[in-house]
C-alpha cells in the first residue's frame, strides 16, 4: 500500500490520522480506533497509504483489505493482517508466543492443523485477541497500527473478530485505522465498528469517525493541472468536475485519458470529457477491456475470478492459454491501467475489479471457478481453499462437488467458522445430493448451526428425521441436537415431545437409554410441568437400581440425583447417585465438558446437585474443571460465562459474596459479548441478585434486575437458583411487601405441586414466612413448620440451619434462643459461612450478647455482607446503650 499520487482536501482527515498516531506513540502509547466512511472512488485506499507512509518511522504497521470476490473465504482479512508477521518467527517461538490458545487460534490462521473439539468462534476471537496483545507487547518500542481497507468486503470471521477486538483498545498499545463504502457495509449487516461491544462495557479508546466527501470544483482544478498543466482552463476543469461529480479516482483516470488523446485542455475540448468519462466505468470500462483483444479480456476475467493476490500462472490456467500469452496479456492490461504489480497482480482498483467480474458471461464465470477450484484442490490447497470457488459453480447433480463441499465444511467447522460450514453444506443441498445421502447432510447442516442459530437447527435437524437415510445411531443422535437446540430456543415441552416419540420407536438398547436420559432431562429442567411426581416416580423406579456402568446409566443416575435435590429428598442418599454417576469423582470418558454426545448439562447437574447438599468442595472441583476443559477448547463463549457462573454459585453458597460477586459479574460479561436473553444471563443475574442481597446493596440488586429485565414471564426452563424467590427476596429487600408476598405464594403454588421441597433451592416458605410474620402469623409459623419437616428430611447442615432460624421467629423468646442456638451448630458443621453469621446475629441479638454480636459481625466482614455487619454493629450499640 503506497501513496501514489497528491492528496486533495484531505487535510481533516491527515490530522485525524496525525492526532491519533501521536496519541498511540506519546508517553502513553494511547490505542483507538479510526474510521473513514465513503462511497467508492473518494480516496480511502490513498489515504490509508498516505498514513501507512507517515507512521512508517514511528510504527509497525500491518495491513490488510478484503474482497468482493473473497467475502466467504474465513478469516481472510485477519490472515493478511496477522501472517506475514507470524512468519518472521521461528515455529518454536510461534507456539510460544500462542502459549495455551495455539491449539485453538493457530489452525485459523493456516499455522496448524486443527485438533480437539470443535472451536467455539469466541474462543478463537479471544485467542485472536490475546496473539494481537502478546505481538504489541513486542512491539512497544514501535507500536502496533493495524489498516483494514475495504472492510466492507472482509469476510464475516474478520468482521467479528474486528469488533471484539476493536472494544479492547482502550487496554492495548494497538491504532486500528479502517476505511469501508457505507452502503456495502449497511446491506451485509456488518456493523463492527465496536458500537455494541461498547454498549457492553468495551473499552474501545479513542474512536474517531470521518465521512469523505467529493472534492470540491476549485481541488479538482489543482488536480486537472496537476496532470495535464497549468494552461488548462477553467471551463475545462470544470467540466472535467461535473462530468466526475469530484470523485477523485474518476477525475484521475479521465486526465489519464486526456493526455493518452492528447486533448488540448481546453473550453473546446470539454465536450469530449463525458464520452472520455464513461469508459472509467462500467460498460464504458468493459469496452474498452474489449478493445485490448480477446485473449487479454479473457486473462482479465480469470483475474477477477481469483480476485486478490492474482497468481498470473493460475489466471493463465483459468483463461486456457500460454506464460508468454499470459505475460503479454498482463503487460497490456497494466499498460491500460487495468492491473498493476507483476506477480501478485491486482486491478488498480476494486472499482475496476467489480465491473470485470460483472462483465463475465454466467457460463464462462461459473466454468472459470470449477476450473479454478479443481486448480486449487490438485495443488493439494485442501476442500476449503477451494470451497469459494465450489460455492460459485452452478448445480449439476455433481456428487463429487458435493463430497468437496461437504469436506469443506468440515475442515471450516474445525478451525472455528460454522457460517463457512454452513454456506457449503446448503450449496451441497442446491447441487442436488443423492436422496440416500440427502438427510446425512441435512443432518450435518444442523450441527453446523447448533450454537450459532438454533431455530435454523430445529428446522434442517426436524428435516432430516422426516425422511429416509439416517441410521439408528444418527436418529438416535440428530434427536438429542434437536432437542438441544429446543431448549436453547426456550422450547422445552417441545424438547421433551421430541424426544418422546423417537424413544417410542427406538429399540431397547443404548439409544433408547441415551433418549430417555435426555427426556428426563429437558422435563424436569422446565418451569412447569403438569405431572413431575410421576416424572420423578419414572426416574426413582429407572435409576435407584443402577451401579452406573456405563454412560447410560451414569446420565440417568445424574438425572436422579438433581431431581432428588430438588424435591429436598436424604441428603446422603442424593451424595450416592451422584457418586454412581462418576467415574473417581469425575465424569466419565464422553460426559465430560466438551464431549458431544451427552452434552454438558450432565456434568453441570452433578455440580448443582453437591452445591444444594453442602458438598461444596466437590462442586469447585468440578466447575473448576469445567472452566479449564472450556478454556483449552476455546468455548469462551456461553459455555466459559456459564461456568464462571457456577463458580460464582459455589462461591455464594460458601458465603465468599465478593469473589461470587467477581464470578457473576464475570459471566455475565462474557455472556453480553454471544448475545442478550441467553439462559446464562437468567443464572447469572439470579445469582448477582441473590449475592447482592446478601451483601446488602439492595440498589445495586434492583439495577442488575432492570438491565438483565429479571422478572416475569421467566422463560420456560428453570432459573438457578428459583428465580420467583430470588425477585420475592429482592422485593421484600425493597420493602415492597405486597409484591414479595404474591410473588413468594405464586413461587410456592408452582413448586410444592411438583413436590420440590428444597428450601435453600427455592427458599420462598422461609421468605414468605418473615413477610406474613407481622400480619399473619398463624400462617407465617405454619409456613415456618412445614419448612422445617422439608429441612429435617433433606438433612444437610444449612437447610438445617436455615429451617431453625426461621421457626425461631415465631416461638416465644428462651424457645427462640435455643432454636437459634441450634442454628448456629448446625450451621458451624456447613460451609455455608454467610448463614451461619446470620444466624449468629439473630442469636446475638435473642441473648443479647455483645461478645456473641462481636463474633457475628467479624464473620459478616470475612463473608463481603457489610449490610449484616452493619446490623450487627447496631446490635452492639443498643446493648451498650441500654447498660
Amino acid at each position: 500500500m503506497k501513496p501514489s499520487r497528491p492528496l486533495y482536501e484531505r487535510e481533516p482527515e491527515l490530522a485525524a490520522a496525525a492526532e491519533a498516531v501521536d496519541a498511540l506513540c506519546g508517553a502513553q502509547a494511547v490505542g483507538g480506533l479510526l474510521v473513514f466512511s465513503g462511497e467508492a472512488g473518494l480516496g480511502k485506499t490513498a489515504l490509508l497509504a498516505e498514513i501507512q507512509a507517515m507512521a512508517a518511522d514511528r510504527c509497525t504497521v500491518w495491513s490488510a483489505r478484503g474482497g468482493e470476490t473473497v467475502t466467504s473465504v474465513p478469516f481472510h482479512v485477519v490472515r493478511q493482517l496477522l501472517q506475514p508477521a507470524l512468519d518472521r518467527f521461528p515455529p518454536d517461538e510461534t507456539r510460544a508466543l500462542f502459549g495455551d490458545w495455539y491449539e485453538i487460534t493457530a489452525p485459523a490462521l493456516g499455522l496448524a492443523e486443527p485438533s480437539g473439539p470443535q472451536p467455539d468462534p469466541q474462543g478463537v476471537r479471544d485467542g485472536l485477541d490475546f496473539v494481537v496483545g502478546r505481538l504489541a507487547s513486542r512491539l512497544s518500542h514501535r507500536p502496533l497500527l493495524l489498516i483494514v481497507d475495504d472492510a466492507h468486503w472482509a469476510d464475516g470471521e474478520s468482521l467479528a473478530w474486528l469488533a471484539s477486538f476493536t472494544a479492547r483498545l482502550g487496554e492495548l498499545p494497538v491504532l486500528v485505522v479502517q476505511a469501508h463504502r457505507p452502503q456495502e457495509l449497511a446491506e451485509r449487516d456488518a456493523n463492527y465498528i465496536a458500537d455494541r461491544e461498547a454498549e457492553r462495557g468495551g473499552s474501545q479508546g479513542t474512536v474517531t469517525r470521518v465521512a469523505l466527501r467529493a472534492l470540491t470544483p476549485d481541488a479538482t482544478a489543482v488536480l486537472v493541472r496537476a496532470g495535464l498543466g497549468d494552461h488548462a482552463d477553467d471551463p475545462f476543469c470544470r467540466e472535467v468536475w461535473a462530468v466526475t461529480g469530484g470523485n477523485p479516482y474518476e477525475a484521475v483516470e479521465l486526465v489519464a485519458k486526456v493526455q493518452d488523446r492528447e486533448l488540448p485542455p481546453v473550453e473546446e475540448s470539454a465536450g469530449e470529457l463525458r464520452v472520455l468519462g464513461a469508459s472509467a466505468r462500467g460498460s464504458g470500462l468493459v469496452a474498452r477491456l474489449e478493445r485490448l483483444g480477446t485473449n487479454a479480456n479473457r486473462f482479465a476475467w480469470a483475474a477477477a475470478v481469483l480476485g486478490t493476490d492474482i497468481s498470473q500462472e493460475l489466471a493463465a490456467t483459468l483463461a486456457g492459454m500460454s506464460s508468454a500469452e499470459a505475460a503479454d496479456c498482463t503487460a497490456r492490461l497494466r499498460d491500460a491501467r487495468i492491473v498493476s504489480g507483476f506477480d501478485p497482480l491486482e486491478f488498480v482498483h476494486p472499482l475496476i475489479a467489480t465491473a470485470v467480474y460483472r462483465s463475465i458471461p454466467p457460463a464462462t464465470r461459473t466454468a472459470m471457478h470449477g476450473r479454478a477450484a479443481w486448480a486449487i484442490t490438485r495443488a493439494g490447497l485442501g476442500a476449503a481453499a477451494a470451497s469459494r470457488h465450489l460455492l460459485e459453480v452452478h448445480p449439476d447433480d455433481d456428487q463429487e462437488l458435493v463430497a468437496q463441499l461437504r469436506e469443506a465444511a468440515g475442515q471450516h467447522l474445525a478451525v472455528g467458522a460454522p457460517e463457512a460450514a454452513r454456506r457449503c453444506l446448503e450449496r451441497a443441498l442446491e447441487e442436488p445430493p443423492r436422496p440416500k445421502d440427502r438427510a446425512v447432510l441435512l443432518y450435518e447442516l444442523g450441527c453446523a448451526t447448533l450454537l450459532s442459530s438454533p431455530p435454523t437447527t430445529v428446522q434442517h435437524l426436524r428435516a432430516a428425521l422426516d425422511m429416509p437415510g439416517l441410521d439408528d445411531g444418527l436418529r438416535v443422535d440428530a434427536t438429542f441436537r434437536l432437542a438441544a437446540a429446543l431448549a436453547h430456543n426456550n422450547q422445552l415441552k417441545e424438547a421433551a415431545l421430541s424426544l418422546a416419540a423417537e424413544a417410542a420407536r427406538t429399540a431397547p438398547g443404548p439409544g433408547l437409554m441415551r433418549l430417555q436420559a435426555a427426556h428426563f432431562m429437558w422435563e424436569g429442567m422446565q418451569a412447569a410441568e403438569d405431572d413431575g411426581p410421576a416424572r420423578s416416580r419414572r426416574l426413582t423406579r429407572n435409576a435407584d437400581h443402577l451401579k452406573g456402568r456405563d454412560n447410560s446409566e451414569r446420565a440417568l443416575l445424574t438425572l436422579r440425583a438433581f431431581d432428588a435435590m430438588l424435591r429436598g429428598e436424604n441428603a446422603q442418599l442424593i451424595v450416592d447417585l451422584c457418586e454412581r454417576a462418576l467415574v473417581d469423582g469425575s465424569p466419565a470418558r464422553g460426559l465430560g465438558w466438551t464431549d458431544s454426545e451427552w452434552g454438558f448439562e450432565l456434568p453441570t447437574m452433578v455440580g448443582i446437585t453437591y452445591t444444594f447438599v453442602d458438598q461444596l468442595d466437590r462442586a469447585e472441583s468440578l466447575f473448576g474443571e469445567a472452566v479449564r476443559a472450556f478454556e483449552i477448547s476455546g468455548w469462551s463463549g456461553a459455555h466459559l460465562a456459564f461456568a464462571h457462573t457456577l463458580l460464582g454459585m459455589v462461591h455464594r453458597r460458601r458465603g465468599r459474596l465478593a469473589e461470587a460477586e467477581g464470578f457473576l459479574r464475570e459471566g455475565l460479561r462474557l455472556a453480553d459479548r454471544v448475545g442478550s436473553g441467553l439462559p446464562v444471563h437468567w443464572d447469572a443475574a439470579c445469582l448477582l441478585i441473590d449475592t447482592l442481597l446478601a451483601r446488602g446493596r439492595t440498589d445495586e440488586a434492583r439495577r442488575i434486575a432492570d438491565r438483565y429485565d429479571f422478572g416475569p414471564p421467566y422463560p420456560s426452563a428453570m432459573v438457578l437458583p428459583d428465580g420467583p424467590c430470588v425477585r420475592g427476596r429482592l422485593l421484600l429487600a425493597e420493602g415492597r411487601k405486597k409484591e414479595a408476598i404474591a410473588e413468594l405464594e405464586a413461587a410456592g403454588a408452582a413448586l410444592e405441586p411438583r413436590e420440590r421441597f428444597n428450601g435453600i433451592w427455592a427458599p420462598w416458605a422461609g421468605d414468605l414466612a418473615r413477610a406474613l410474620a407481622e400480619d399473619d402469623p398463624a400462617r407465617a409459623a405454619h409456613l415456618a413448620a412445614r419448612n422445617r419437616v422439608h429441612a429435617e428430611r433433606f438433612g444437610t447442615p444449612t437447610a438445617l440451619g436455615e429451617a431453625l432460624r426461621c421457626v425461631a421467629l415465631f416461638a416465644p423468646p428462651e424457645r427462640s434462643a435455643q432454636l437459634l442456638a441450634e442454628a448456629v451448630g448446625h450451621l458451624e458443621k456447613s460451609s455455608s459461612a454467610y448463614e451461619h453469621a446470620l444466624a449468629r446475629v439473630d442469636y446475638g441479638i435473642a441473648i443479647g450478647s455483645h461478645r456473641e454480636l462481636a463474633r457475628a459481625q467479624k464473620q459478616a466482614m470475612a463473608c463481603g455482607a457489610e449490610g449484616l455487619a452493619a446490623r450487627a454493629q447496631q446490635a452492639r450499640a443498643s446493648i451498650r446503650s441500654s447498660e
